[in-house]
Protein backbone atom coordinates (compact mmCIF):
# COMPACT_ATOMS: atom_id res chain seq x y z
CA UNK A 1 0.00 0.00 0.00
CA UNK A 2 1.30 3.63 -1.25
CA UNK A 3 2.17 5.27 2.17
CA UNK A 4 1.36 8.30 1.18
CA UNK A 5 -1.49 8.16 2.64
CA UNK A 6 -0.77 7.68 6.10
CA UNK A 7 1.49 11.17 6.31
CA UNK A 8 -0.31 14.14 7.50
CA UNK A 9 0.56 16.90 5.16
CA UNK A 10 -0.63 19.44 7.58
CA UNK A 11 -0.86 18.51 10.98
CA UNK A 12 -3.12 19.97 13.19
CA UNK A 13 -1.59 23.09 15.45
CA UNK A 14 -3.28 25.33 17.43
CA UNK A 15 -4.17 28.61 16.07
CA UNK A 16 -4.05 32.14 17.69
CA UNK A 17 -7.92 32.63 16.03
CA UNK A 18 -8.72 30.40 18.67
CA UNK A 19 -7.77 32.32 22.17
CA UNK A 20 -9.29 35.16 21.17
CA UNK A 21 -12.27 36.93 22.84
CA UNK A 22 -14.15 38.10 19.69
CA UNK A 23 -14.23 35.56 16.40
CA UNK A 24 -11.04 37.17 13.96
CA UNK A 25 -11.82 38.13 10.82
CA UNK A 26 -11.07 36.74 7.32
CA UNK A 27 -10.66 37.85 3.77
CA UNK A 28 -11.36 34.54 2.37
CA UNK A 29 -12.03 31.41 4.10
CA UNK A 30 -12.43 27.99 1.66
CA UNK A 31 -13.44 25.09 3.30
CA UNK A 32 -11.66 21.98 1.90
CA UNK A 33 -8.23 20.65 1.22
CA UNK A 34 -8.58 18.58 -1.95
CA UNK A 35 -7.71 19.62 -5.62
CA UNK A 36 -10.32 22.34 -5.81
CA UNK A 37 -10.27 24.23 -2.55
CA UNK A 38 -6.33 24.33 -2.58
CA UNK A 39 -6.38 25.38 -6.11
CA UNK A 40 -9.05 28.08 -5.35
CA UNK A 41 -6.45 28.89 -2.36
CA UNK A 42 -3.55 29.39 -4.10
CA UNK A 43 -4.91 31.22 -6.86
CA UNK A 44 -5.79 33.92 -4.15
CA UNK A 45 -2.52 34.16 -2.75
CA UNK A 46 -0.84 34.35 -5.21
CA UNK A 47 -2.72 37.71 -6.10
CA UNK A 48 -1.68 38.88 -2.65
CA UNK A 49 -5.06 38.12 -0.54
CA UNK A 50 -5.25 36.62 2.76
CA UNK A 51 -6.99 33.17 3.05
CA UNK A 52 -7.59 30.51 5.14
CA UNK A 53 -8.49 26.93 4.46
CA UNK A 54 -10.19 24.23 6.63
CA UNK A 55 -10.04 21.03 6.32
CA UNK A 56 -11.48 18.32 8.70
CA UNK A 57 -8.50 15.93 7.46
CA UNK A 58 -5.05 16.55 7.35
CA UNK A 59 -3.74 14.28 4.51
CA UNK A 60 -4.36 13.42 1.61
CA UNK A 61 -7.27 11.62 0.04
CA UNK A 62 -7.41 7.65 0.06
CA UNK A 63 -7.47 6.03 -3.39
CA UNK A 64 -6.67 7.41 -6.72
CA UNK A 65 -9.90 8.90 -6.99
CA UNK A 66 -9.95 11.09 -9.49
CA UNK A 67 -6.68 10.66 -12.18
CA UNK A 68 -7.59 11.82 -15.64
CA UNK A 69 -6.21 15.43 -15.85
CA UNK A 70 -6.91 17.62 -19.18
CA UNK A 71 -4.57 19.95 -20.72
CA UNK A 72 -6.76 23.07 -19.71
CA UNK A 73 -6.32 21.71 -15.87
CA UNK A 74 -2.42 21.63 -16.81
CA UNK A 75 -2.28 25.34 -18.50
CA UNK A 76 -4.43 26.23 -14.74
CA UNK A 77 -1.72 24.34 -12.95
CA UNK A 78 1.04 25.90 -15.01
CA UNK A 79 -0.16 29.56 -13.65
CA UNK A 80 -0.61 28.17 -10.20
CA UNK A 81 2.76 26.57 -9.90
CA UNK A 82 2.21 22.88 -10.07
CA UNK A 83 1.68 22.39 -13.65
CA UNK A 84 5.55 20.91 -15.01
CA UNK A 85 5.48 18.90 -11.74
CA UNK A 86 2.10 17.18 -12.64
CA UNK A 87 3.41 16.63 -16.40
CA UNK A 88 6.63 15.05 -14.82
CA UNK A 89 5.09 12.90 -12.21
CA UNK A 90 2.08 11.57 -14.59
CA UNK A 91 1.79 9.45 -17.49
CA UNK A 92 0.99 11.58 -20.83
CA UNK A 93 -1.67 9.78 -23.35
CA UNK A 94 -3.04 11.22 -26.13
CA UNK A 95 -4.77 7.85 -27.83
CA UNK A 96 -7.59 6.15 -26.88
CA UNK A 97 -9.01 2.91 -28.45
CA UNK A 98 -12.92 1.38 -28.37
CA UNK A 99 -12.89 -2.82 -28.44
CA UNK A 100 -16.63 -4.27 -28.86
CA UNK A 101 -16.72 -7.99 -27.41
CA UNK A 102 -13.04 -9.01 -28.55
CA UNK A 103 -12.07 -6.56 -31.44
CA UNK A 104 -11.01 -3.18 -31.61
CA UNK A 105 -13.76 -1.25 -33.68
CA UNK A 106 -11.61 2.25 -33.93
CA UNK A 107 -9.32 4.33 -32.47
CA UNK A 108 -8.36 7.88 -31.42
CA UNK A 109 -6.24 10.58 -31.30
CA UNK A 110 -7.48 13.88 -28.94
CA UNK A 111 -4.14 15.98 -30.25
CA UNK A 112 -3.43 15.30 -33.36
CA UNK A 113 -2.38 18.93 -34.05
CA UNK A 114 1.30 20.43 -32.51
CA UNK A 115 2.22 23.61 -30.70
CA UNK A 116 1.06 23.31 -27.28
CA UNK A 117 3.27 23.44 -24.42
CA UNK A 118 1.47 20.55 -22.51
CA UNK A 119 -0.20 16.90 -23.56
CA UNK A 120 -3.80 16.73 -24.08
CA UNK A 121 -4.15 14.18 -20.78
CA UNK A 122 -2.02 12.41 -17.82
CA UNK A 123 -3.35 10.66 -15.60
CA UNK A 124 -2.35 10.98 -11.91
CA UNK A 125 -3.60 9.80 -9.01
CA UNK A 126 -6.27 12.75 -6.99
CA UNK A 127 -3.31 12.13 -4.19
CA UNK A 128 -0.29 13.15 -6.06
CA UNK A 129 -2.67 16.78 -7.32
CA UNK A 130 -2.95 17.02 -3.82
CA UNK A 131 0.42 16.60 -2.33
CA UNK A 132 1.74 19.16 -4.94
CA UNK A 133 -0.33 21.65 -4.42
CA UNK A 134 0.08 21.03 -0.69
CA UNK A 135 4.02 21.87 -1.21
CA UNK A 136 3.00 24.97 -3.26
CA UNK A 137 1.35 26.40 -0.25
CA UNK A 138 4.83 25.74 1.60
CA UNK A 139 6.40 27.44 -0.95
CA UNK A 140 4.39 30.18 -0.89
CA UNK A 141 4.56 30.93 2.80
CA UNK A 142 8.27 31.09 2.81
CA UNK A 143 7.61 33.82 -0.21
CA UNK A 144 5.49 35.82 2.91
CA UNK A 145 1.75 34.72 1.29
CA UNK A 146 -1.07 34.68 3.70
CA UNK A 147 -2.20 31.25 3.42
CA UNK A 148 -2.94 28.92 5.93
CA UNK A 149 -4.30 25.62 6.28
CA UNK A 150 -5.70 24.15 9.40
CA UNK A 151 -6.00 20.45 9.12
CA UNK A 152 -8.48 19.07 11.49
CA UNK A 153 -10.68 22.29 11.80
CA UNK A 154 -14.35 20.67 11.07
CA UNK A 155 -16.74 23.30 10.41
CA UNK A 156 -19.89 22.30 12.69
CA UNK A 157 -22.32 25.83 11.61
CA UNK A 158 -22.26 27.91 9.06
CA UNK A 159 -24.21 31.19 9.62
CA UNK A 160 -24.55 33.70 6.63
CA UNK A 161 -25.10 37.46 7.02
CA UNK A 162 -25.54 40.63 4.88
CA UNK A 163 -21.58 40.98 4.76
CA UNK A 164 -19.60 38.36 5.93
CA UNK A 165 -20.20 34.47 7.23
CA UNK A 166 -19.76 33.13 10.90
CA UNK A 167 -18.78 29.91 11.19
CA UNK A 168 -18.35 27.21 14.01
CA UNK A 169 -15.12 25.20 13.89
CA UNK A 170 -14.51 21.66 15.83
CA UNK A 171 -10.71 21.06 17.03
CA UNK A 172 -9.28 18.42 18.98
CA UNK A 173 -9.05 20.69 21.46
CA UNK A 174 -12.48 22.14 21.58
CA UNK A 175 -14.52 24.40 19.07
CA UNK A 176 -13.93 28.06 17.72
CA UNK A 177 -15.89 30.88 16.13
CA UNK A 178 -14.37 32.54 13.30
CA UNK A 179 -15.70 34.94 10.19
CA UNK A 180 -14.54 35.43 6.98
CA UNK A 181 -15.93 38.51 4.62
CA UNK A 182 -16.14 35.65 2.08
CA UNK A 183 -16.76 31.73 2.21
CA UNK A 184 -15.72 29.35 -0.71
CA UNK A 185 -17.15 26.00 -0.03
CA UNK A 186 -15.65 22.96 -2.08
CA UNK A 187 -16.30 20.44 0.73
CA UNK A 188 -17.69 18.06 -1.76
CA UNK A 189 -20.24 16.28 -3.24
CA UNK A 190 -21.83 15.37 0.46
CA UNK A 191 -21.18 19.17 0.94
CA UNK A 192 -21.93 19.58 4.71
CA UNK A 193 -21.69 23.38 4.27
CA UNK A 194 -24.68 22.84 1.10
CA UNK A 195 -26.55 20.72 3.92
CA UNK A 196 -26.32 23.42 6.64
CA UNK A 197 -27.59 26.43 4.44
CA UNK A 198 -30.16 24.05 3.43
CA UNK A 199 -29.31 24.25 -0.12
CA UNK A 200 -30.67 21.70 -3.17
CA UNK A 201 -28.63 19.81 -5.31
CA UNK A 202 -31.14 18.18 -8.05
CA UNK A 203 -30.45 15.89 -11.08
CA UNK A 204 -30.11 12.45 -11.62
CA UNK A 205 -29.03 9.50 -10.26
CA UNK A 206 -28.35 6.46 -12.46
CA UNK A 207 -28.63 2.81 -11.14
CA UNK A 208 -25.75 1.23 -13.00
CA UNK A 209 -22.83 0.38 -10.54
CA UNK A 210 -18.98 0.96 -11.52
CA UNK A 211 -16.04 -1.35 -9.47
CA UNK A 212 -13.15 0.82 -8.86
CA UNK A 213 -10.01 -1.53 -9.16
CA UNK A 214 -6.71 0.58 -8.76
CA UNK A 215 -4.44 -2.62 -9.71
CA UNK A 216 -0.22 -2.63 -8.76
CA UNK A 217 1.06 -4.58 -11.55
CA UNK A 218 3.52 -5.41 -13.95
CA UNK A 219 2.22 -5.07 -17.49
CA UNK A 220 3.12 -4.32 -21.14
CA UNK A 221 -0.26 -2.78 -22.03
CA UNK A 222 0.55 0.68 -23.65
CA UNK A 223 -0.42 4.23 -21.88
CA UNK A 224 -3.85 4.95 -23.77
CA UNK A 225 -7.52 5.10 -22.43
CA UNK A 226 -9.00 1.41 -23.71
CA UNK A 227 -12.51 1.05 -23.31
CA UNK A 228 -14.64 -2.35 -23.82
CA UNK A 229 -18.45 -2.69 -24.68
CA UNK A 230 -19.49 -6.42 -23.59
CA UNK A 231 -16.10 -7.88 -23.44
CA UNK A 232 -15.51 -11.74 -22.92
CA UNK A 233 -14.72 -10.80 -19.25
CA UNK A 234 -17.51 -9.06 -18.53
CA UNK A 235 -20.10 -9.52 -20.51
CA UNK A 236 -23.21 -7.07 -21.01
CA UNK A 237 -21.49 -4.91 -19.25
CA UNK A 238 -18.32 -2.38 -20.38
CA UNK A 239 -14.60 -1.98 -18.81
CA UNK A 240 -12.23 0.44 -18.74
CA UNK A 241 -8.24 0.42 -18.09
CA UNK A 242 -6.00 3.44 -17.69
CA UNK A 243 -2.69 3.42 -16.51
CA UNK A 244 -1.16 5.51 -13.67
CA UNK A 245 2.38 6.76 -12.20
CA UNK A 246 3.82 3.62 -10.20
CA UNK A 247 2.71 0.77 -11.99
CA UNK A 248 -0.65 1.32 -10.71
CA UNK A 249 -3.29 0.44 -13.45
CA UNK A 250 -7.20 2.08 -13.26
CA UNK A 251 -9.82 -0.40 -14.38
CA UNK A 252 -13.61 0.14 -13.64
CA UNK A 253 -15.84 -2.55 -13.97
CA UNK A 254 -19.31 -2.12 -15.26
CA UNK A 255 -21.70 -4.39 -12.43
CA UNK A 256 -24.90 -3.72 -13.28
CA UNK A 257 -28.13 -2.59 -11.01
CA UNK A 258 -28.98 -4.73 -8.32
CA UNK A 259 -26.23 -5.51 -5.93
CA UNK A 260 -24.48 -6.28 -2.86
CA UNK A 261 -22.14 -3.56 -2.33
CA UNK A 262 -20.05 -4.36 0.32
CA UNK A 263 -19.94 -8.07 -1.06
CA UNK A 264 -19.07 -6.38 -4.11
CA UNK A 265 -15.71 -4.95 -2.49
CA UNK A 266 -14.65 -7.95 -0.84
CA UNK A 267 -11.00 -8.84 -2.51
CA UNK A 268 -12.36 -12.12 -2.69
CA UNK A 269 -14.97 -11.38 -4.89
CA UNK A 270 -12.91 -8.31 -7.09
CA UNK A 271 -9.98 -10.92 -7.83
CA UNK A 272 -12.17 -13.44 -9.78
CA UNK A 273 -13.07 -10.64 -11.94
CA UNK A 274 -9.89 -9.12 -12.26
CA UNK A 275 -8.24 -12.10 -13.13
CA UNK A 276 -11.08 -12.66 -16.18
CA UNK A 277 -9.86 -9.83 -17.32
CA UNK A 278 -5.79 -9.54 -17.56
CA UNK A 279 -5.20 -13.51 -17.00
CA UNK A 280 -5.12 -15.72 -14.64
CA UNK A 281 -0.80 -15.48 -15.15
CA UNK A 282 -0.72 -11.86 -14.45
CA UNK A 283 0.76 -10.80 -10.50
CA UNK A 284 -1.16 -7.96 -9.69
CA UNK A 285 -2.10 -6.35 -5.88
CA UNK A 286 -5.05 -4.59 -5.34
CA UNK A 287 -4.50 -0.77 -4.05
CA UNK A 288 -7.72 0.41 -3.70
CA UNK A 289 -11.25 -0.42 -4.21
CA UNK A 290 -14.35 1.39 -4.46
CA UNK A 291 -17.93 1.14 -5.98
CA UNK A 292 -19.56 4.37 -7.53
CA UNK A 293 -22.85 5.25 -9.36
CA UNK A 294 -23.56 7.45 -12.21
CA UNK A 295 -24.80 11.13 -10.79
CA UNK A 296 -25.51 14.00 -13.13
CA UNK A 297 -26.51 17.00 -10.28
CA UNK A 298 -25.80 20.65 -9.51
CA UNK A 299 -27.08 22.85 -7.56
CA UNK A 300 -29.04 25.78 -9.09
CA UNK A 301 -26.66 28.57 -8.23
CA UNK A 302 -23.55 28.71 -7.32
CA UNK A 303 -23.74 31.93 -5.55
CA UNK A 304 -25.31 32.41 -2.21
CA UNK A 305 -24.67 35.58 -0.75
CA UNK A 306 -21.32 35.49 0.42
CA UNK A 307 -21.11 31.98 0.12
CA UNK A 308 -19.76 30.67 -3.19
CA UNK A 309 -19.45 26.59 -4.08
CA UNK A 310 -16.94 25.04 -6.35
CA UNK A 311 -16.44 21.70 -7.76
CA UNK A 312 -18.32 18.68 -5.99
CA UNK A 313 -20.26 21.00 -3.84
CA UNK A 314 -21.97 22.66 -6.44
CA UNK A 315 -22.05 19.98 -9.39
CA UNK A 316 -21.57 16.30 -9.91
CA UNK A 317 -21.23 14.07 -13.22
CA UNK A 318 -20.44 10.89 -13.77
CA UNK A 319 -16.85 9.79 -14.04
CA UNK A 320 -16.27 8.98 -17.36
CA UNK A 321 -15.11 11.81 -19.86
CA UNK A 322 -12.92 13.23 -17.07
CA UNK A 323 -15.32 16.28 -16.47
CA UNK A 324 -15.38 15.92 -12.15
CA UNK A 325 -11.85 17.14 -10.97
CA UNK A 326 -11.40 19.39 -14.15
CA UNK A 327 -14.34 21.47 -14.68
CA UNK A 328 -13.87 21.94 -10.31
CA UNK A 329 -10.48 23.45 -11.20
CA UNK A 330 -12.00 25.72 -13.69
CA UNK A 331 -14.88 26.56 -11.67
CA UNK A 332 -11.95 28.30 -9.04
CA UNK A 333 -9.90 30.06 -11.89
CA UNK A 334 -13.18 31.57 -12.77
CA UNK A 335 -13.92 32.53 -9.10
CA UNK A 336 -10.76 34.15 -8.07
CA UNK A 337 -9.74 36.97 -9.93
CA UNK A 338 -13.42 37.76 -10.05
CA UNK A 339 -13.31 37.65 -5.98
CA UNK A 340 -10.05 39.30 -6.50
CA UNK A 341 -11.58 42.81 -7.71
CA UNK A 342 -14.57 42.62 -5.29
CA UNK A 343 -12.35 42.81 -2.52
CA UNK A 344 -10.22 45.29 -3.60
CA UNK A 345 -13.23 47.48 -4.47
CA UNK A 346 -12.27 47.16 -8.34
CA UNK A 347 -15.41 45.17 -9.48
CA UNK A 348 -19.14 45.15 -8.21
CA UNK A 349 -20.49 42.28 -6.31
CA UNK A 350 -22.59 41.31 -8.88
CA UNK A 351 -19.66 40.43 -11.00
CA UNK A 352 -19.82 37.05 -8.73
CA UNK A 353 -23.05 36.41 -9.96
CA UNK A 354 -21.29 36.13 -13.87
CA UNK A 355 -19.20 33.59 -11.84
CA UNK A 356 -22.26 31.26 -11.16
CA UNK A 357 -23.84 32.04 -14.13
CA UNK A 358 -20.95 31.04 -16.67
CA UNK A 359 -20.21 27.68 -14.26
CA UNK A 360 -24.00 26.46 -14.27
CA UNK A 361 -23.75 26.95 -18.02
CA UNK A 362 -20.42 24.78 -17.96
CA UNK A 363 -21.91 22.48 -15.49
CA UNK A 364 -25.16 21.79 -17.76
CA UNK A 365 -22.82 20.96 -20.54
CA UNK A 366 -21.01 18.50 -18.68
CA UNK A 367 -24.31 17.07 -17.57
CA UNK A 368 -25.24 16.98 -20.95
CA UNK A 369 -22.40 15.23 -22.28
CA UNK A 370 -21.97 13.03 -18.62
CA UNK A 371 -25.73 11.92 -19.27
CA UNK A 372 -25.39 10.93 -22.95
CA UNK A 373 -22.48 8.73 -22.27
CA UNK A 374 -24.18 7.02 -19.15
CA UNK A 375 -27.38 6.38 -21.76
CA UNK A 376 -24.59 5.05 -24.46
CA UNK A 377 -22.73 2.99 -21.52
CA UNK A 378 -25.54 1.50 -20.06
CA UNK A 379 -28.62 1.06 -22.24
CA UNK A 380 -32.01 1.07 -20.77
CA UNK A 381 -34.07 -0.98 -23.25
CA UNK A 382 -33.45 -3.63 -25.59
CA UNK A 383 -34.06 -1.76 -28.59
CA UNK A 384 -31.65 1.08 -27.21
CA UNK A 385 -28.71 -1.65 -26.57
CA UNK A 386 -29.58 -3.68 -30.35
CA UNK A 387 -28.66 0.34 -32.04
CA UNK A 388 -25.89 1.07 -29.83
CA UNK A 389 -24.25 -2.52 -31.04
CA UNK A 390 -25.22 -1.63 -34.48
CA UNK A 391 -23.46 1.68 -33.95
CA UNK A 392 -20.70 -0.24 -32.41
CA UNK A 393 -20.29 -2.66 -35.73
CA UNK A 394 -20.56 -0.18 -38.26
CA UNK A 395 -17.69 1.75 -36.48
CA UNK A 396 -15.17 -1.08 -37.20
CA UNK A 397 -15.58 -0.14 -40.88
CA UNK A 398 -17.01 2.89 -41.52
CA UNK A 399 -16.26 6.31 -39.97
CA UNK A 400 -19.05 8.10 -40.44
CA UNK A 401 -20.27 5.71 -37.42
CA UNK A 402 -17.51 6.96 -35.26
CA UNK A 403 -18.30 10.08 -33.70
CA UNK A 404 -21.87 7.80 -32.71
CA UNK A 405 -19.52 5.89 -30.49
CA UNK A 406 -20.00 7.29 -26.61
CA UNK A 407 -17.64 5.85 -24.25
CA UNK A 408 -17.71 9.01 -22.10
CA UNK A 409 -16.93 12.50 -24.36
CA UNK A 410 -13.78 13.66 -22.55
CA UNK A 411 -13.58 16.98 -20.88
CA UNK A 412 -13.10 20.11 -22.83
CA UNK A 413 -13.22 24.07 -21.64
CA UNK A 414 -16.43 25.62 -21.79
CA UNK A 415 -17.17 28.61 -24.00
CA UNK A 416 -19.23 31.50 -22.50
CA UNK A 417 -20.75 32.16 -25.62
CA UNK A 418 -24.01 34.41 -23.88
CA UNK A 419 -21.93 35.82 -21.09
CA UNK A 420 -22.50 39.04 -20.16
CA UNK A 421 -19.03 40.09 -19.67
CA UNK A 422 -18.46 39.37 -23.82
CA UNK A 423 -18.14 42.11 -25.50
CA UNK A 424 -19.76 41.64 -29.31
CA UNK A 425 -17.41 40.04 -31.67
CA UNK A 426 -16.23 42.20 -34.53
CA UNK A 427 -13.41 40.04 -35.84
CA UNK A 428 -13.60 37.74 -38.53
CA UNK A 429 -11.43 35.47 -36.86
CA UNK A 430 -11.31 31.75 -35.98
CA UNK A 431 -14.52 30.77 -34.22
CA UNK A 432 -12.45 28.59 -31.65
CA UNK A 433 -11.41 31.95 -30.28
CA UNK A 434 -14.53 34.31 -30.50
CA UNK A 435 -15.40 36.00 -27.18
CA UNK A 436 -16.40 33.55 -24.52
CA UNK A 437 -13.49 30.63 -25.33
CA UNK A 438 -10.68 29.72 -23.67
CA UNK A 439 -7.17 30.67 -25.27
CA UNK A 440 -5.49 28.14 -27.18
CA UNK A 441 -1.66 27.83 -26.54
CA UNK A 442 0.50 28.41 -29.81
CA UNK A 443 4.74 28.40 -29.92
CA UNK A 444 6.56 31.07 -29.80
CA UNK A 445 9.47 30.11 -30.94
CA UNK A 446 11.18 28.58 -28.37
CA UNK A 447 8.48 29.87 -25.66
CA UNK A 448 4.16 29.22 -25.82
CA UNK A 449 1.95 32.10 -25.24
CA UNK A 450 -0.34 30.94 -22.45
CA UNK A 451 2.43 31.20 -19.54
CA UNK A 452 2.93 34.82 -21.14
CA UNK A 453 -1.41 35.43 -20.35
CA UNK A 454 -0.07 35.13 -16.33
CA UNK A 455 -3.57 35.33 -14.10
CA UNK A 456 -4.16 39.30 -15.33
CA UNK A 457 -6.13 41.34 -17.85
CA UNK A 458 -4.10 41.37 -20.93
CA UNK A 459 -4.73 43.54 -24.15
CA UNK A 460 -2.86 40.56 -27.50
CA UNK A 461 -1.77 42.27 -30.02
CA UNK A 462 -0.91 40.21 -33.46
CA UNK A 463 0.35 42.54 -35.86
CA UNK A 464 -1.53 45.97 -34.68
CA UNK A 465 -0.44 48.47 -32.77
CA UNK A 466 -2.24 49.47 -29.34
CA UNK A 467 -1.02 51.22 -26.24
CA UNK A 468 1.61 49.66 -23.88
CA UNK A 469 -0.70 49.73 -20.98
CA UNK A 470 -4.63 51.00 -20.13
CA UNK A 471 -6.52 51.65 -17.12
CA UNK A 472 -10.10 51.85 -16.83
CA UNK A 473 -11.29 52.61 -13.79
CA UNK A 474 -8.97 51.30 -11.59
CA UNK A 475 -8.24 47.65 -13.77
CA UNK A 476 -4.77 47.42 -15.30
CA UNK A 477 -4.35 46.04 -18.83
CA UNK A 478 -1.08 45.07 -20.24
CA UNK A 479 -0.33 44.87 -23.57
CA UNK A 480 1.63 41.27 -25.40
CA UNK A 481 2.39 42.74 -28.72
CA UNK A 482 2.63 40.00 -30.82
CA UNK A 483 3.49 38.89 -34.72
CA UNK A 484 2.72 35.72 -36.85
CA UNK A 485 6.35 36.05 -37.59
CA UNK A 486 7.12 34.90 -33.79
CA UNK A 487 5.48 31.60 -34.90
CA UNK A 488 6.99 29.59 -37.89
CA UNK A 489 4.39 27.05 -37.96
CA UNK A 490 1.96 29.95 -37.98
CA UNK A 491 -0.22 28.01 -35.62
CA UNK A 492 -1.11 31.30 -33.83
CA UNK A 493 -2.04 32.94 -37.32
CA UNK A 494 -4.73 29.98 -37.26
CA UNK A 495 -6.47 30.16 -33.90
CA UNK A 496 -5.96 33.97 -33.49
CA UNK A 497 -6.38 35.36 -36.71
CA UNK A 498 -7.46 33.31 -39.55
CA UNK A 499 -8.24 34.98 -42.79
CA UNK A 500 -7.87 38.40 -40.52
CA UNK A 501 -4.58 40.06 -41.40
CA UNK A 502 -4.30 41.42 -37.97
CA UNK A 503 -6.29 41.09 -33.88
CA UNK A 504 -6.03 43.08 -30.95
CA UNK A 505 -7.71 40.55 -27.72
CA UNK A 506 -8.98 41.53 -24.41
CA UNK A 507 -8.40 38.31 -22.87
CA UNK A 508 -9.61 38.29 -18.80
CA UNK A 509 -7.03 36.70 -16.15
CA UNK A 510 -8.65 33.40 -16.49
CA UNK A 511 -7.34 33.07 -20.31
CA UNK A 512 -11.21 33.66 -21.39
CA UNK A 513 -11.27 36.39 -24.26
CA UNK A 514 -13.50 39.04 -23.51
CA UNK A 515 -13.30 40.94 -26.87
CA UNK A 516 -11.53 41.04 -29.96
CA UNK A 517 -11.46 43.86 -32.77
CA UNK A 518 -8.83 43.50 -36.00
CA UNK A 519 -7.52 46.42 -34.92
CA UNK A 520 -7.21 48.86 -31.39
CA UNK A 521 -10.14 51.12 -30.93
CA UNK A 522 -9.51 52.86 -27.92
CA UNK A 523 -13.49 53.90 -26.48
CA UNK A 524 -14.50 49.87 -27.23
CA UNK A 525 -11.68 48.29 -25.63
CA UNK A 526 -12.69 50.34 -22.48
CA UNK A 527 -15.90 49.66 -23.04
CA UNK A 528 -15.05 45.73 -23.37
CA UNK A 529 -13.10 46.09 -20.04
CA UNK A 530 -15.73 47.68 -18.34
CA UNK A 531 -18.09 44.97 -19.56
CA UNK A 532 -15.56 42.11 -18.58
CA UNK A 533 -15.36 43.74 -15.20
CA UNK A 534 -19.22 43.91 -14.55
CA UNK A 535 -19.73 47.56 -14.68
CA UNK A 536 -21.58 47.82 -18.57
Amino acid sequence: MNKIFEVPLYAYERSPDQDTATPVRHKVIVIGAGPIGLAAAIDLAQQGIQVVVLDDNDKVSFGSRAICFSQRTLDIADRLGGGRQMVDTGVQWNTGKVFFDDRKVYEFNLQPETGYANPAFINLQQYYFEQILVDRVHELQDQGASIEIRGRNKVAAVGTHDDFVKLEVETPEGPYNIEADWLIACDGAQSPTRRMLGLDFEGRVFEDNFLIADVVMEADFPTERWFWFDPPFNRGQSALLHKQPDNVWRIDLQLGWDIDKDYEKQPENVIPRLKAMLGEDVAFDLEWVSIYTFQCRRMERFRHGRVLFAGDSAHQVSPFGARGANSGVQDADNLCWKLKLVLEGKAPEILLDSYSRERVQAADENIARSTSSTEFITPKSEMSRLLRDAVLDLSEHYEFARPLVNSGRLSVPCTYHDSSLNSADALDGPDMTRPGSACPDAPLGDAFLLPKLAGKFTLLTIDADAPDSIEEDGVEVTRLALSVKDDLTLELKRRYLGKARSGVYLIRPDQHVAARRDTYEENAFRQAIRRATGKE
